[in-house]
C-alpha cells in the first residue's frame, strides 16, 4: 500500500508541474506542489506545552509528506514570527479532482483560509483565537492557550467564548468524508496580503520529524504519544526528536547490563573459598591434636601453612572451640586413621611415626 501511494504521488506531482493544475478548492490560495492519491490521516490528538517565552506563535502540528516514506507527523510547537505584527496561518491538504494536494502555511498580517481543518488551540477551522497582537507584544487567551504569565511577561487576557472543543480531527478539506468549508472573501484577501513562508526554524523542524521514524505513518499508523504530537519548541541540534535521544539510549544503557555480569562473578570468586575453608578447618583439628604429645616443631610448621595463603584468624578461632570438648584419648586414637589420609596432603605427618620409639624410655622415669 505505501508503495502504492509513493507511485502516484511521484506520477501526480509530475503531472502537476506539467499543467499546472490547482488542488484544493479555495483557488485564490492553492499553491503548486504535492499531490497524492489517498488523503492523510486523522490529527492525533495532543496536550499543548506551556509557551516558552513571550510573542511565541503557536504553529499547530500537521501531516506532510514525503515521497520516500509517505505521510509524516510534524508536532506542533511554539515558534517566533518573523516579524511583529504577523500571524502564521497553517497549511492544509485539499481535495481536487481526485486527488489530495497540500497549501503550504504562511506569514501575513492576519489569518488567511487554512481549509476549515481543526487544528485545536486556537486554530478552530477560521481564524485564530489563541491570542492577538497588540502593538509590540502579543496577548495570549488564557482560556485557549497553555501560557505561565510570568513566562509570556503578563501579557495575557481570557475570552471563554472563544474556545472550542477539539471533537472532529480530520485533516483535510473537500473529497468524500472531508471538511465541506470555502474560503471567504476576507480569508482570499488575506491570502493575496501574504508576507512569507516557513522560517528557518519551522523548516528544519519539519525536517528532523521527517527523518525521525517515530513521525512516519507507516511506524506509529496515525497513533502517535501525546508528548512527542507537540513539543514546547521547535526542533534542532540542541532539541532533537525521541528518535535521536533513543539512539544515543543503548550507549547510557550498555553498562546497566554489564554490572550484572559482574556482580554475578563475585560470587564465585567469594564462593571459593567457602568451600574451600571446611577442608582446610577439618585439617586443623588433626595438626592440632597431634602437637600434644609430638615436639614443638610440628606445631611451629601448621602456622606457617596456614597463616599464609588464608586467613589466620579464622583458624585459630576455630581451634580453641574443637580444643575445648577435647578428650585427650579419643583424639589419640583417632589420630593413627587421620594420619594416613593427611600424609598426601601435608607432609609434615610422616614424622608421627618416629614419634613412638621414644616413649619407652620415659617410661621407666
Amino acid at each position: 500500500m505505501t508503495r502504492l501511494i509513493n507511485i502516484f504521488g511521484t506520477l501526480a506531482v509530475a503531472c502537476m508541474l506539467l499543467i499546472g493544475t490547482t488542488t484544493a478548492p479555495a483557488r485564490a490560495q492553492v499553491s503548486l506542489g504535492i499531490s497524492v492519491a489517498i488523503g492523510p490521516p486523522a490529527i492525533p490528538y495532543y496536550a499543548q506545552p506551556v509557551a516558552p517565552g513571550p510573542n511565541s506563535i503557536w504553529q499547530p502540528g500537521y501531516w506532510a509528506w514525503d515521497p520516500v516514506d509517505g505521510y509524516y507527523w510534524v508536532p506542533g510547537t511554539w515558534v517566533q514570527a518573523p516579524s511583529i505584527g504577523l500571524y502564521w496561518t497553517p497549511g492544509y491538504w485539499g481535495f481536487n479532482n481526485g486527488m489530495y494536494g497540500w497549501n503550504g502555511g504562511y506569514w501575513g498580517p492576519s489569518i488567511g483560509f487554512y481549509g476549515g481543518i481543526n487544528y485545536g488551540y486556537g486554530y478552530y477551522g477560521n481564524g485564530y483565537a489563541g491570542g492577538r497582537w497588540q502593538g509590540n507584544h502579543f496577548y495570549y487567551n488564557g482560556a485557549v492557550s497553555n501560557v505561565n504569565s510570568s513566562a509570556v511577561g503578563g501579557y495575557t487576557y481570557t475570552n471563554r467564548s472563544q474556545y472550542q472543543s477539539w471533537n472532529n480531527r480530520v485533516a483535510y478539506n473537500g473529497g468524500p468524508h472531508g471538511v465541506s468549508a470555502r474560503a471567504s472573501a476576507a480569508q482570499q484577501q488575506a491570502y493575496s496580503q501574504r508576507r512569507s513562508g516557513m522560517t528557518a526554524a519551522q523548516t528544519q523542524h519539519a525536517t528532523y520529524a521527517k527523518n525521525d521514524p517515530v513521525y512516519r505513518y507507516n511506524t506509529n499508523h496515525g497513533r502517535i504519544a501525546p508528548t512527542a504530537a507537540a513539543v514546547a519548541r521547535p526542533f534542532s541540534a540542541q532539541h532533537a526528536p525521541p528518535a535521536y535521544h533513543a539512539a544515543a539510549a543503548p550507549a547510557h544503557a550498555a553498562p546497566a547490563h554489564a554490572a550484572p555480569v559482574q556482580h554475578a562473578a563475585a560470587p564465585v570468586q567469594h564462593a571459593a573459598p567457602a568451600h574451600a575453608a571446611p577442608v582446610q578447618h577439618a585439617a586443623a583439628p588433626v595438626q592440632h591434636t597431634a602437637p600434644q604429645h609430638a615436639a614443638p616443631v610440628q606445631h611451629a610448621a601448621a602456622p606457617v601453612q596456614h597463616a599464609a595463603p588464608q586467613h589466620a584468624a579464622p583458624v585459630q578461632h576455630a581451634a580453641p572451640q574443637h580444643a575445648a570438648p577435647q578428650h585427650a584419648a579419643p583424639v589419640q586414637h583417632a589420630a593413627p586413621a587421620a594420619h594416613p589420609q593427611a600424609a598426601p596432603a601435608h607432609p609434615a605427618p610422616a614424622q608421627h611415626p618416629a614419634a613412638p620409639a621414644p616413649r619407652p624410655s620415659g617410661r621407666p622415669r
